[in-house]
């Protein structure tokens, strides 16, 4: 399954969060081994797939006119989150802090972090909704695109 161009062109996947899986196709050869011996930074080359796996949680609102709204608006939001874990995982996150110090201490600490990505070509695997959560599971597969000029 081919995605877009624009997440396709990005050569190397952070598996901060996601399982990586590879498909039927050749495998993925690990860029850096950590001391646990697990596969880091997956390099996507020409001929392999990869399918990065999140799950998304997403809680009904407290007030519902019904339980079929609160499950549609859980599962709607666990959906949205899955999306923005895949874009993450594709694309990276983008993170900005800053500090302001006074009298050589610590007054105050701010950090933001934003993603921005087209994900097209996403998957849901498996939906569970338990206790007012709503869990998930998503997949999208990529696979190696030349662009040409």
């Amino acid at each position: 399954m081919r995605i877009s161009a624009l997440l396709a062109l990005f050569l190397t996947i952070p598996a901060l969060h996601a399982g990586i899986f590879s498909s039927d196709t050749p495998t993925v050869k690990c860029v850096y081994s950590g001391t646990d011996g697990h596969c880091v930074e997956p390099i996507l080359k020409s001929g392999h797939e990869l399918v990065v796996t999140v799950v998304g949680q997403g809680v009904a609102p407290s007030v519902t006119a019904s339980p079929a709204q609160a499950y549609a608006l859980a599962k709607r939001a666990a959906m949205v989150d899955g999306y923005r874990l895949i874009a993450e995982r594709v694309k990276g996150v983008e993170v900005e802090g800053q500090d302001t110090i006074k009298n050589m201490m610590l007054t105050q600490s701010t950090t933001r972090t934003s993603v921005e990505a087209l994900v097209r070509g996403a998957n849901i695997i498996n939906t569970t909704f338990k206790e007012g959560l709503c869990e998930v599971e998503m997949e999208i597969s990529l696979s190696y695109s030349r662009v040409l000029p």
